[in-house]
């Protein structure tokens, strides 16, 4: 099946900033916008309050987000090129900034209760993400949220005519933390469960991308 996924387009240096020697002698006639490519500084830029919630990428500066101040749901979801899914989307439901980066745990189970921990996806063809060095972290305000590609081939490789039972639940765990939630895999988009088809090699195809802002994906 090849449905187009939920909102279809599809990823992002700081310089000193150097007056020109008129505005030298005459301040007042100066602006102090910054240079194309260049960022204010940290001593200029306001923190955003608490009630603009919001995602960055940046630096660690605040502990790990945990399991228990998150709250995990499946959205964006649809099928394109071979492949169905959606994003995992964790949005911090605490009271305290957090921040995330690197691969979540996820362990896909069918009806039967068999289970299959993703691998890692370098790159995904639904959500047109791209792994990226270093990989990127992620700052949770409360209300803020980070995203995960969660993928699998749609249709069976090689000989075979069909694929097995789809999964039914995903049991996910944040970067770092062994707790975990469980949510569905229905794909309202592609009006399916997460597909459980194997690659040509014989190895489940199904994978997860690393954290990634919501801005870096298409919506």
């Amino acid at each position: 099946m090849r449905f187009l996924a939920a909102g279809n387009p599809a990823v992002r240096a700081a310089g000193a900033v150097v007056l020109p020697t008129a505005c030298a002698l005459t301040l007042a006639a100066c602006g102090s916008t910054p240079a194309p490519g260049s960022v204010p500084s940290a001593a200029s830029s306001p923190e955003p309050s608490s009630s603009a919630p919001s995602s960055t990428s940046g630096s660690v500066t605040a502990a790990a987000c945990t399991s228990a101040q998150l709250k995990i749901t499946l959205t964006h979801t649809g099928a394109l090129a071979g492949q169905a899914g959606g994003y995992l989307s964790f949005t911090n439901d605490g009271r305290v900034t957090c921040q995330m980066t690197g691969w979540p745990t996820v362990v896909a189970q069918t009806a039967a209760g068999s289970a299959t921990t993703l691998g890692r996806a370098h790159s995904t063809m639904f959500g047109a993400w791209q792994e990226a060095k270093p990989l990127p972290v992620v700052t949770l305000q409360p209300g803020g949220s980070a995203d995960a590609v969660v993928v699998s081939d749609d249709e069976p490789a090689g000989t075979s005519t069909n694929c097995p039972a789809p999964y039914v639940r995903l049991r996910v765990s944040p970067p770092g933390s062994s707790a975990s939630q469980v949510v569905s895999a229905y794909l309202p988009g592609a009006k399916t469960y997460l597909p459980s088809c194997v690659a040509a090699s014989g190895s489940p195809s199904a994978e997860t991308s690393a954290i990634t802002t919501p801005s870096s994906l298409p919506r």
